[in-house]
């Protein structure tokens, strides 16, 4: 499915079962969109509980920056940053701990930066 129109609160509800079995909330990414406006977030929204501990996983917020750019039609950065998420991932060694790893969010947001400027 491409598209599931709701009301917020079931919209929320629903994409948060989403992620979850595509890997967690933290995986996620989301869009709002409007006839004149869109804005980009990861699912899981800003975390509290886990705010300044270096643990969050930030794919979720680095694949809505994919669809974001997608969204503004620049197509080729989109595909370069999802590019480099996916090899972080792939290569398996930079993950966070809700990903079996051990990184921090920094450890991990540095790794995907390496991949995606020596794409």
């Amino acid at each position: 499915m491409d598209v599931v129109l709701t009301m917020n609160l079931y919209g929320d509800i629903l994409s948060d079962l989403g992620a979850e079995t595509a890997g967690g909330l933290g995986m996620a990414p989301s869009g709002c969109f409007r006839k004149t406006w869109a804005y980009f977030e990861s699912v899981h929204g800003s975390a509290p509980d886990i705010a300044g501990r270096g643990i969050a996983n930030p794919t979720g917020a680095m694949l809505s920056a994919v669809m974001m750019l997608d969204h503004m039609q620049l197509g080729a950065e989109a595909a370069r940053l999802e590019a480099a998420v996916a090899r972080v991932y792939r290569d398996g060694t930079t993950l966070t701990a809700d990903q079996g790893g051990k990184a921090s969010t920094k450890d991990f947001t540095r790794a995907v930066l390496d991949a995606y400027l020596n794409g």
